[in-house]
Formats: C-alpha cells, sequence, structure tokens
C-alpha cells in the first residue's frame, strides 16, 4: 500500500470554504458507506471487520480534526463557521456510531481467537466504547443519550468560540506601563485619547502580569482577562454541565468524572479528590511559608494590602526572584528573541529525537504558518505546522492540534501548533510553553506510524498525554541547552550562572503555583459534580480556599476556562501527568541529551503512541512503576 502525500490545502477563499464544509460532508458520506458494508456483508473475518473499522475510523478523525482546527485557526469567520458546523455534523455521527445495535452486533460476535495482541486490543476498546457510548440501554434511552451527546458538542463549541472571539481592551494613562520593557511600551503608543490600550491577548497580558509595577493597571488588566466571555458563556456552561451530568446518569455513572475516568489511569471519579489530597497535604505548608514573603513584598508597594491577589502573583515572584536571587525577568527575556527561540526549539529537539526539520513550501492558512517535514535518515516522517502568533479570531491559548492521524504504510501523521507568542523578545514562561507544546507535537508525529488509528499519535490515556509535554519543559532550564540558541544584543548566550540561578528561584513560589493548579483542578471537578446554581460565587469560593492567593472579587474566570470542555472534570490530569513526568526525567540524570536514554525514551514512550497502557509505558522505560517520589522531591525544591 503505498504512503499517501501529505495534505494539500487549498490557496483561495472558495478553496477553504470547500475545504471546511464539501470534503468534511464527503468523510462523513464514506464513514456512513463503510459501516453499511459493515452491518451488511456476510461472512467477514475479525480481521476484516477491524480493518473496515479503522478505514472508518480514519475518514472520521481526519474530518474532525481538519474541522476542528479550521474553527479555531482560520483568519475567514465565515470559514470557521463552516468548518464548526462540520464539526458538529462528524461528532454526531461519532456518537451515534457507538449506539448503533447493528454495529455492535459485528463486534460482538466476533471471534477474538487468533488475533495479535494489537487486533486484540482493539477488539476490547471497540466493545468498550460501545458499552460507553450506551449502545445496550433501551430505545428511549439510547435516544436521549444521543441527544445529550450532540447538544454537548454544540455547547462546547460555542464555549469555545465565546473565548476565541472575547477579546477585551482597557485603556490605562501612559503612566500605568511603568516597569514594563520599552520594546512593550515602544508597541503600545499612546492613543489620540491620551491613553494606552490593553488587551487580554497573551501577548500584553503576560508582560503586564509579570513586569507592570503599578498594580491598578495589572488589576485592571487580570479583571478583564477574568470576564472573558461572560455574561455569554454563562448560561452555556450551565446547560453543559447538566447535559454532562443527565448523560452520565443515563449511562449508569454516578456523575461526569466518573464516566470520564472510566478510560483513564486514575480509574475512578472517587479517586479525583483522592489525588487532589494527596497534592493538598504535600504542598500546604511549603505553600504556607511562601506567601508571607509575598505578602510582606507587595506592602513594599501598596503599603495596605491586606491580601496576595492572582494579578500580583506573577508580578511579585518576579520581583522576588529579582530581589532575592539576583533573576531579572526582562534581563532573561533580552536572550529570548523569537528568532532564536524557534530555530533553537527544533535544533535541540531535532538532537535529542533523532529527526530534522525540513521546512516544507506549501501553502497554508495563514501567512504566519510554518511547515516543516520531520525526517530521519532520508524518510519522512510526518509533517508539522506550527502557527505561532496572535489574531483575531484565532484560538487564544496555546495547544497541540491533531491533523492527519499516522497508519504505517497509509498516512504520514499531521499536526499542528496554535500559539500566541509575541513576534519579539519572549519571557521564559513562553519558552517553557513552547517546549511544552512542542512535546505533544513530537509525540503525535513518533507516535503517528501504528496499524490501527485507534492507537495513533498521543491517543494514549488523557491522564496520561501531558507527561512527556511536561518532561520537555526541562530542556528549557538547561544552561547548555539555553546557551545553544539564546543571545543578547551584544550576541553573547545567556550565561550558565544565570540559568542557575534561575533553576534556584524556580523553586520559590512552586508549591503556591501548585495550589494554583489545584484550585483549578478543584473548578474542573466540582462545578461537574456539584452543579453548583451560582456558579460565580462557587468558583471563587474553590479559588480562595484552596490558596492564599486569593482570587479577584466578584469575577467570572469560569466562563473563560477552555479547559472545561475537553478536559471536563478532569483538569487533575496536569499534575497526575506531572508526577509522571518528574519520574521519567530521573532517567536521564544529569545529562538531558544522553543519546542513549533519549532513544530508549523515544522508542518506549513516543514511539508506541497509545498501543499500549500508559502504566506499562512507563514501567517499560523506568524499569518499575512509577512512584510519586520524584514529584515529593521537585516539590520540595530538591
Amino acid at each position: 500500500m503505498t504512503v499517501s502525500p501529505p495534505l494539500t490545502f487549498p490557496s483561495d477563499r472558495d478553496g477553504w470554504l470547500s475545504f471546511a464544509g464539501d470534503r468534511q460532508a464527503q468523510r462523513a458520506d464514506a464513514v456512513r458507506e463503510l459501516d453499511a458494508r459493515l452491518t451488511s456483508a456476510q461472512g467477514l473475518t475479525t480481521i476484516e471487520r477491524l480493518e473496515l473499522w479503522n478505514d472508518a475510523d480514519i475518514a472520521l478523525r481526519t474530518g474532525i480534526n481538519e474541522a476542528y482546527l479550521l474553527s479555531e485557526s482560520h483568519p475567514d469567520a465565515d470559514v470557521r463557521s463552516r468548518a464548526e458546523e462540520q464539526v458538529q455534523v462528524l461528532e454526531s455521527l461519532s456518537s451515534s456510531r457507538v449506539l448503533d445495535r447493528d454495529l455492535w452486533a459485528v463486534f460482538a460476535q466476533a471471534d477474538a481467537e487468533g488475533l495479535d495482541d494489537d487486533s486484540a486490543r482493539l477488539l476490547s476498546h471497540i466493545l468498550r466504547d460501545f458499552r460507553l457510548g450506551g449502545v445496550d440501554l433501551d430505545d428511549r434511552s439510547r435516544a436521549r443519550v444521543r441527544e445529550l451527546t450532540d447538544r454537548d458538542t454544540e455547547l462546547s463549541l460555542t464555549f469555545s468560540r465565546n473565548i476565541r472571539e472575547g477579546r477585551r481592551e482597557i485603556k490605562v494613562a501612559p503612566e500605568g506601563l511603568a516597569g514594563m520593557p520599552a520594546d512593550f511600551v515602544d508597541e503600545h503608543p499612546v492613543g489620540d485619547d491620551g491613553l494606552v490600550t490593553l488587551t487580554t491577548d497573551y501577548t500584553d497580558l503576560m508582560p503586564v502580569r509579570e513586569y507592570a509595577t503599578d498594580r491598578a493597571t495589572r488589576i485592571a488588566l487580570v479583571n478583564a482577562y477574568n470576564d472573558l466571555a461572560w455574561p455569554e458563556n454563562d448560561a452555556v456552561l450551565a446547560e453543559l454541565l447538566e447535559v454532562r451530568a443527565e448523560r452520565a446518569r443515563l449511562l449508569g455513572f454516578s456523575d461526569w468524572a466518573d464516566l470520564e475516568t472510566a478510560t483513564r489511569m486514575i480509574g475512578a471519579g472517587a479517586e479525583i479528590p483522592a489525588f487532589l489530597a494527596r497534592l493538598d497535604e504535600a504542598s500546604i505548608a511549603a505553600a504556607e511559608a511562601e506567601y508571607p514573603l509575598l505578602l510582606e513584598r507587595l506592602r513594599l508597594d501598596a503599603p495596605d494590602a491586606d491580601v496576595v491577589t492572582n494579578a500580583d502573583f506573577a508580578y511579585l515572584l518576579s520581583a522576588l526572584k529579582r530581589e532575592r536571587y539576583d533573576v531579572d525577568a526582562q534581563r532573561v527575556r533580552s536572550y529570548l528573541s523569537f528568532d532564536r527561540v524557534l530555530p533553537g526549539i527544533l535544533d535541540v529537539t531535532g538532537r535529542l529525537l533523532d529527526v530534522s526539520y525540513v521546512p516544507a513550501d506549501v501553502s497554508t492558512w495563514h501567512e504566519d504558518v510554518h511547515s516543516y517535514d520531520v525526517v530521519r535518515d532520508g524518510e519522512t516522517l510526518g509533517r508539522i505546522h506550527l502557527d505561532l502568533h496572535p489574531r483575531d479570531g484565532k484560538y487564544n491559548h496555546a495547544a497541540c492540534f491533531g491533523l492527519a492521524p499516522g497508519i504505517a504504510g497509509r498516512t504520514l501523521p499531521e499536526a499542528v501548533l496554535l500559539c500566541n507568542f509575541s513576534r519579539g523578545l519572549l519571557t521564559h514562561d513562553e519558552v517553557v510553553t513552547f517546549f511544552h507544546e512542542f512535546g505533544h507535537l513530537v509525540h503525535d508525529i513518533l507516535g503517528g506510524r501504528q496499524r490501527w488509528a485507534r492507537f495513533t499519535g498521543v491517543a494514549t490515556e488523557w491522564d496520561f498525554v501531558e507527561a512527556p509535554s511536561q518532561l520537555l519543559e526541562e530542556w528549557a532550564w538547561d544552561a547548555g541547552i539555553l546557551a545553544s540558541f539564546t543571545a543578547d544584543t551584544n550576541g553573547d548566550p545567556i550565561p550558565a550562572s544565570l540559568v542557575e540561578r534561575m533553576r534556584t528561584a524556580d523553586a520559590f513560589g512552586r508549591a503556591l503555583e501548585v495550589r494554583r493548579q489545584l484550585g483549578h483542578a478543584n473548578v474542573s471537578y466540582h462545578l461537574h459534580v456539584d452543579r453548583p446554581a451560582d456558579l460565580q460565587s462557587a468558583t471563587e469560593r474553590l479559588y480562595a480556599t484552596t490558596s492564599p492567593v486569593q482570587p479577584l472579587p466578584n469575577q467570572h474566570s469560569y466562563a473563560g476556562f477552555g479547559h472545561l470542555t475537553g478536559y471536563g472534570a478532569c483538569y487533575y490530569t496536569y499534575q497526575w501527568s506531572l508526577v509522571i513526568a518528574r519520574d521519567l526525567l530521573s532517567a536521564f540524570g544529569d545529562d538531558l541529551m544522553d543519546a542513549e536514554v533519549a532513544r530508549r525514551y523515544r522508542e518506549q514512550i513516543l514511539e508506541p503512541g497509545g498501543s499500549r497502557d500508559a502504566t506499562d509505558l512507563v514501567a517499560s522505560f523506568l524499569g518499575r512503576p512509577t512512584s510519586f517520589d520524584a514529584y515529593a522531591a521537585w516539590l520540595a525544591g530538591r
């Protein structure tokens, strides 16, 4: 079988409208045709049934991937709208398949004898998906589950669209930019009204939170950001929570968290609060020791302050790291120009993973997009697309989007990064984010040589999927690696002594950052499980009781909490994966570029994709089950 070439994108508006609409409708038709063959053909062997299902899965996943990407990234609102329509169609088709009793019978009657391990695993996953989809419910309940699933998709798309299009602006006096880097000030000229406009785009929000010495400016912009997509998403989220709760009950689960965790490493919804309690216990003492230092520092600027808020946190951490550890975030930033960071990350990950990135001169959806073929020993393994700067109507966080699922001998994997980095100097946090998202990208490509679409790329358990990305963040903290691609205006790389101080300073505030993540996880879990009538007060209470760093009052951050759609009740995933990532890191010892460890990591963690349980992947690489010890040591600053 010949491997299909990478995707060819349109070059004009009509082509994009057709790509977003007609192309995806054709994929839906292909899925229906393949399903009809499955249910009507007689005498199919189990492998033949699995292969037809796989063909349909490839068509469905490709269509969903393409439609989601365009809905979040295309600069033309009409193209985004048409793509959203197809997401709804394709997601509805996906949910209807696992409710189809005729399709279920095809696999329920299949004989697993003689199947290889990979094929037997696929069969078991298909049967599990049917059961979790509700195929064995009575007719009325099945119909209601399908209605609820479709409504979930519709509400989730609306929730995401409102965030994507909910950009806010504030205006401040020029003196409100006190403390901001000179290039930032130059990029924000005073308007005809004598004021400076700031937006909730990450390129404004992140620097203001860290550098602005004017507390009123920080509070005003964080307030605007925390009201992103409010009030529009208030009713949307309230209904989404109810829809998910009813669906979970119909499927025999106590709540949405219990349904979501049925296919995850953690195993059950009740284990989420148990895990969060363990993190609480591990971080509380250090957080209580760190907080008074932040409050003391805040009172140097605001003597009457009685609480550190989430508009102060990043600024105070930066100030204390500068004053206590001689780590000036603006000096660090001076070494991190985007034009150096991008090729630097390509070089570092290329050496680590034994690949090269060859620029691909192809048409894409925007001129900002950089496309590369991922090559090893002359063989193309896949293609990546990097869409890295903000614009109106674009996804406004940072994420990896799958595009073409990689199937061994058939299709090359393709994946996309949608980020919102500055075109000039980056903060070190942005560089860490870049490494993190690139970890997803290479996982999707290197894991994209599977026989079955069900297991290709990052299709692992959802609470493992962040571990490879969190592991790769560590490369942004290595002095030798940073020196390989950083330079100030004199051409000098970032000094190793500065990086060492950065690493020491990074330990300060770590427990408070874990508490912040606990806040997100508690909101994610309890909104889904408790479904409070007053989302605002419940969210504010959950954040306020999790961390001594307090949320700004009377805000509606849940309305802009994009993870509530994709991650649902399971934001705990980030810390669960981080426990694993810190353990994986221990295998590298003192040399992050150790070629032999990198080879084992690539072969035993990344390249299998989802073809094995994550527990087995980790045990294979480490030679033992994962443990909490490395995470606990990291949290303690060791």
